[in-house]
């Protein structure tokens, strides 16, 4: 594999000596090599160019693919390719495959499909086969390599989120849900809103996040353990965990990179492209997702990738499914959204620190010759996201032909 080198790029990790220095970088794909105040490597090629960012490689704790079972959509091979070019060197793979990922040989298999590009880390599932109705092989699972555990978008009742959460006390491993009470307008398509009256499209309400948020809430305070939102949209929700984190409780939540980019105003357009759980809500959402994310209330920006073939995305948009394809464009996305608002080094702490942290993750700090992954950016360069250069086996997103600020540098 070539080796790049890098002139001048200034260094982003609070845990090395190079914090915030211009230093010259070799790399080997999105491996760091050597890092010192002037290198000279002939045989390397030397990337063109001014303003690369070079930092500890991206986490992203929130992500699908479809192999076993929906290759039609996404497999792993796809997902490496698209996860690259996002900029990410590990990504945590949701367990709701055919079949599920809640035994600890599907966990194995997980962990075989990561490359030197990038890690695979296995989530379990929170209950057998994801029907909600009994715990998964929770301790084998974490034995196998399990850094969390979620049933994804599937219903968690509150008796088995009780057990888990107990569970998740001795095995010191976080228990990660998507907030979502169906019991609220199940049919639901947007956020619940002036707008989704307008556009007669039946919506879900913000309380349907908030009260499993409350309830979570509760459950952990009354059981213990590690809890996780895996997505959060509303500005109560922002709330509500911000004040649990300041009782103490062991409750950290993310936000995807596309609702910090869009409000429900942009379903305007009925793109089915659009829609998502949770759904795009309102503008004082948004502002409250910032600003959540300012204050370090939320640890996490994901990607939330979830490829949807066409026979499932081109229809009428209340029978399309919910989904955005996004391990590509989330860093971007993010940047975009969130460049007046947040330093680079606030930002890059959301793809580094913070997952880290969700999924007990270790990392190297950069330094010379330690081999560690790296994520190489430039904040003043944009990308035209083009149809042609999509990764992923999915093409359901609304920024195929956008153009965002940010680049990422991918040798691959």
């Amino acid at each position: 594999m070539t080796k790049t080198l890098l002139k001048s790029a200034l260094i982003l990790d609070s845990a090395s000596k190079h914090h915030g220095k211009k230093r010259d970088v070799l790399i080997q794909g999105n491996t760091l090599l050597s890092i010192a105040a002037e290198i000279t490597d002939a045989k390397a090629k030397v990337l063109p160019g001014k303003g690369w960012v070079v930092c500890r490689g991206w986490t992203d704790a929130t992500a699908r693919c479809g192999e076993p079972g929906f290759e039609y959509k996404e497999d792993f091979s796809s997902l490496r390719a698209a996860a690259v070019k996002g900029g990410w060197t590990r990504m945590a793979i949701l367990p709701s495959t055919q079949p599920a990922v809640d035994n600890k040989s599907a966990v194995r298999f997980i962990q075989s499909q990561s490359a030197s590009t990038i890690e695979f880390i296995p989530i379990g599932a929170l209950s057998h086969n994801l029907e909600g109705k009994q715990l998964s092989e929770m301790f084998d699972m974490k034995q196998a390599g399990a850094a969390a555990f979620s049933d994804d978008h599937g219903n968690v009742s509150t008796e088995l989120m009780c057990r888990a959460l107990e569970y998740s006390k001795n095995l010191h491993t976080a228990v990660m849900v998507l907030p979502l009470d169906r019991g609220l307008n199940a049919s639901g398509q947007m956020h619940e809103s002036a707008v989704s009256v307008s556009l007669g499209m039946k919506g879900i309400p913000s309380l349907a996040e908030e009260l499993r948020v409350q309830r979570d809430i509760e459950l952990l305070r009354y059981s213990g353990g590690r809890l996780h939102f895996t997505l959060i949209s509303t500005s109560k929700s922002v709330d509500l965990v911000r004040k649990a984190k300041r009782e103490g409780l062991q409750v950290t939540c993310a936000v995807a990179a596309h609702q910090l980019l869009f409000t429900d105003e942009d379903l305007r357009t009925f793109d089915t492209n659009l829609k998502v759980l949770p759904p795009f809500r309102g503008k004082d959402d948004r502002k409250a997702l910032i600003q959540g994310l300012k204050d370090g209330t939320i640890d996490a920006i994901v990607s939330d990738h979830c490829p949807e073939d066409i026979e499932h995305k081109v229809r009428e948009f209340e029978d399309a499914d919910f989904g955005i394809s996004s391990a590509q464009t989330a860093f971007c996305a993010a940047l975009t959204a969130l460049e007046k608002h947040l330093s680079i080094e606030e930002i890059i702490d959301k793809f580094t620190g913070g997952p880290e942290r969700i999924l007990g993750l270790s990392a190297q700090p950069l330094e010379e010759g330690f081999g560690s992954p790296v994520s190489i950016f430039n904040p003043e360069e944009q990308t035209e996201f083009t149809a042609e250069a999509w990764s992923s086996k999915s093409k359901n997103s609304p920024l195929i032909g956008r153009t965002l600020k940010g680049k990422v540098y991918s040798a691959h």
